[in-house]
Formats: structure tokens, C-alpha cells, sequence
């Protein structure tokens, strides 16, 4: 196989046909997150950090700092409502703090998927106790309009998958690895 690729055993994902629509959305933000993660693997600190291209301040470090941020808002501090906490890894005057603390440095990149793999585990901690009728139940979103936890959970699904298209890209630019 072309090392273009990762090795298919390698390859955690489901396609398991889930039943439901609660299943579905879950199925399709695990795969999510895992494309995300296949596409940090094998990488040292120097490579997980390394920007696109200027002036986007974009890298794999970056991704997994901001989608830990952006698990941590949409189900702690949102559908959780616990809106008083502080955002994670977000500044007042710098709203790409996720990315600019995106450094080259071990411990950086071990906290970053730390937090990010603690926010998952969060996540689907909530998502478990859910019901598939609590679906369509609204919650306040941060221009105070109501949105429905199916329409969060799609904007979760979304929110993977553009990032996992730019990780795509971050990675075939460090060492020409493309696809899944």
C-alpha cells in the first residue's frame, strides 16, 4: 500500500448502518474525530505545529487545540448550560489564542490532546444519557436564539468535518500523506 495511506487495521472508524437519528449523528462526529486524529498520527511536535501557509496561523496542533475549545463551548458550557465558565484556550483580545499557543514543544501537544480527548470523553458522557426524543429540545445559543440539541449536533458534525478537510491538507504538506 502507498504510504500515501494509512494502513487499513490502523483505521478505527464505523460504518455500522446505525439505527436511529441520535446513532447517526453520533456515528458520523465519531468518525469525525477520528479522521482528525488519523490525520495527527506518527507526527512529532515540530510537524503537528507547523503552519499551512502565511498569514494563517492554521496547524494539526492548532485543529486539536481549537476542536477541544470548541467541544468544551458547544457541550459543557451550552447544552449543559454552564455558560459562566470560561471559554477554553479562547482571549478576549486574541481570538485565535487556540492556534498562536499551537507551539512546537512536547508538552504543548500533550496537553492539547489531553484536553481534547477529556472534552470528547465529556461529551459523550452527555451524549449517553440523551434520549433521541431529547433531540429536539432548544437551548439557548450565544446570541441568546434558541437552537435545538439536533441542530448543535449537526453543527458538530460540521464543525469536524471542514477541520478534518483542512487537516487533510496540513498533512499532506508535512509528508505528502493524503486520503481517508
Amino acid at each position: 500500500m502507498s504510504d500515501m495511506w494509512d494502513d487499513g487495521a490502523e483505521d478505527l472508524r464505523t460504518y455500522g448502518n446505525p439505527v436511529g437519528e441520535k446513532a447517526t449523528l453520533r456515528e458520523y462526529l465519531s468518525n469525525y474525530r477520528l479522521t482528525v486524529e488519523m490525520k495527527c498520527r506518527g507526527l512529532d511536535a515540530e510537524q503537528l505545529a507547523r503552519r499551512s501557509v502565511p498569514p494563517s496561523t492554521m496547524s494539526l496542533l492548532g485543529l486539536v487545540r481549537h476542536l477541544g475549545s470548541v467541544e468544551h463551548n458547544w457541550f459543557h458550557r451550552v447544552l449543559q448550560d454552564h455558560r459562566d465558565e470560561p471559554r477554553l484556550l479562547v482571549s478576549p483580545d486574541n481570538r485565535d489564542a487556540d492556534f498562536d499557543g499551537a507551539v512546537a514543544d512536547p508538552a504543548v501537544v500533550e496537553e492539547a490532546f489531553a484536553m481534547w480527548k477529556r472534552q470528547i470523553a465529556a461529551a459523550d458522557a452527555w451524549l449517553d444519557e440523551l434520549d433521541e426524543a431529547d433531540l429536539g429540545r432548544e437551548v439557548l445559543v450565544a446570541d441568546g436564539e434558541p437552537a435545538s440539541i439536533r441542530d448543535i449536533l449537526v453543527h458538530m458534525v460540521e464543525e469536524y468535518a471542514r477541520h478534518a478537510g483542512h487537516a487533510d491538507l496540513l498533512r499532506e504538506r508535512i509528508d505528502g500523506r493524503t486520503g481517508q
